[in-house]
């Protein structure tokens, strides 16, 4: 009997088993897939000579992340590498906004869409020095994050901390419109806004734009050295070494909960497997409350909240194996690993309101990424494994464009909705179709057949929208990884801070774990002592 069960092999997953395990707990995970990793892996299926990453592919959240820094993962093999340029955000009049390593060159491209946005760019970076550090240590902890959010108060006291405050909150069309003159920078607060679900008007997007740039400006969009799956290799290599084991093919079907206190689960085989002390949920909260969980051990204030519940957009993706790089009309796309392609943030916010009514995209922003530009072990020399996605519907209502997408993915839309990214990507590289040597479509409902936790492709566990975060995360009044059945806890990015690869959202569940035996054992250890004394009490005198 295991201490802990963890149910799910995703990054958060495995973090919180390799937390467990540090502190000395014997810990299984059971993972419903074939192989572990969630929506972090790799494979060689688009074409032998290419690895392909399936989901997630660059990790900036990763790099800054403490949590990730504390597991010491390069002595597991994990090695990082970077492309040339962060991000290019190209339009089809040639100019190029480039997010660099380097803020004096970032801010030396942006002036040149605009005299003093150089100046405003270093601005902002200077904020991110002054709260940067203890903005992520905030993030990153449960909420409230009583010490690190002592600190950011700190350094957000007086007239400038509230301005500060403002501008995390500011949508990114605002944001962008009072601190540049020029597309350039607007363009990468919005485009890297729409990374998640926020639209260019949404209150907080402009916050969370800045963050992503920050986030490159100072670690990069790394990826992991030979595949998106060396970081899950890591992550499992640390856990066995450590004890913990991962058991593959192993679906769970219910939490067992008696007397209010989950006490193991039960596979899809039906094999129970108990608990000495608790089970971690790496699973999206819709799925683990009222599914996992029986709707007769949860509170029906619960249950009414999630009906409630918001998933992000949905998810389009396209792996290409390209027999040549990438023939850009903006020369400065060439040496990034990210590209946006959208020509202004009017475009971004029409295709956000598209969005918004259930239309698919006619002309969708689409996110590329360039693997082998960012790591040369992907492909071989002088060509390109490239990948892009786009965002649509959850319900999808009408087609934007002329194919009559309606949703249902079957092989004509799948295959329809490729060449529509493929004619987009055309635009700012005239001839990038004739380089394409196989390709891979995943729709929606691919997404989630690959792992369940990709709800209808949505990749951040809910909307990252500011009413369904912190405490309204994944319901009003939670922000914690604790639940209403003792011994469970929420550990996927359903659960504070959300969706990224940074392992927060598992170690909070590990740590909430270790935290409540810890308080039990002092509360039985109290009671052992008063036990024993009055039994000295009562010994009879000789």
């Amino acid at each position: 009997m295991p201490d802990a069960v963890v149910i799910g092999a995703g990054p958060n997953g495995l973090v919180a088993a390799n937390l467990l395990a540090d502190a000395g707990w014997s810990v299984e995970i059971l993972e419903a897939q074939s192989e572990p990793g969630g929506a972090v892996r790799s494979d060689r299926e688009v074409h032998s000579d290419y690895v392909s990453d399936l989901f997630s592919a660059f990790y900036p959240l990763a790099a800054a992340s403490p949590v990730i820094r504390g597991l010491e993962l390069e002595a597991q093999g994990l090695r990082w590498a970077h492309a040339p340029s962060v991000l290019a955000h190209p339009l089809s009049d040639g100019r190029c906004a480039v997010l660099e390593r380097s803020k004096e060159q970032t801010a030396r491209g942006l002036d040149a869409f605009a005299a003093g946005d150089g100046a405003a760019w270093s601005r902002m970076c200077s904020t991110w020095d002054r709260i940067g550090p203890d903005l992520l240590d905030a993030l990153f902890t449960p909420f409230p994050p009583i010490r690190a959010g002592a600190r950011l108060a700190l350094r957000l006291r007086g007239p400038v901390g509230l301005p500060v405050a403002r501008s995390l909150v500011l949508p990114a069309r605002r944001l962008g419109e009072e601190e540049f003159h020029g597309d350039g920078a607007r363009l990468l607060l919005a485009g890297n806004a729409l990374h998640a679900d926020l639209a260019p008007e949404t209150a907080g997007s402009g916050g969370f734009g800045w963050l992503l740039c920050m986030l490159g400006q100072h670690y990069g969009f790394p990826v992991p050295a030979g595949g998106a799956g060396g970081l899950s290799r890591a992550l499992v290599r640390r856990l066995e070494h450590r004890g913990g084991t991962v058991r593959c093919g192993q679906p769970v079907r219910e939490v067992v909960v008696r007397g209010g206190r989950a006490v193991g689960v039960r596979t899809a085989s039906g094999e129970a497997v108990p608990v000495r002390r608790c089970v971690l949920a790496d699973v999206c909260a819709p799925h683990l409350y009222g599914e996992l969980v029986d709707e007769e051990h949860l509170p029906r204030h619960l249950l009414d909240s999630m009906q409630r519940f918001q998933w992000d957009f949905a998810t389009f993706k396209i792996d290409w194996a390209l027999g040549g790089r990438i023939p850009w009309t903006a020369r400065a796309a060439a040496g990034a690993g990210t590209v946006h392609l959208s020509d202004s943030v009017d475009d971004l916010t029409r295709f956000a309101a598209q969005l918004a009514i259930g239309q698919v995209p006619d002309h969708p922003f689409t996110l590329l990424g360039q693997m082998t530009t960012a790591d040369p072990s992907r492909s071989p020399q002088g060509t390109e494994s490239a990948w892009a996605y786009i965002h649509v519907p959850q319900t999808i209502a009408g087609d934007a464009g002329q194919d009559g997408i309606t949703g249902t993915w079957d092989e004509r839309e799948q295959q329809a909705m490729a060449d529509r990214v493929e004619r987009q990507v055309e635009r700012y590289a005239p001839g990038f179709r004739t380089r394409i040597l196989a390709r891979r479509v995943l729709a929606p409902t691919t997404l989630q057949s690959l792992d369940a936790n990709l709800h209808g492709g949505a990749i951040n566990g809910g909307t990252a929208s500011l009413h369904q975060q912190l405490i309204f995360r994944p319901v009003p009044g939670t922000g914690r990884p604790e639940t209403p059945v003792r011994g469970l806890y929420l550990a996927s990015a359903s659960a504070h801070p959300g969706g990224g690869v940074h392992g927060a959202c598992g170690a909070n569940a590990a740590r909430a774990a270790l935290r409540s035996t810890a308080a039990t054992a002092r509360v039985l250890s109290s009671a052992q002592r008063l036990l024993a004394g009055r039994l000295r009490i009562q010994e009879p005198q000789d």
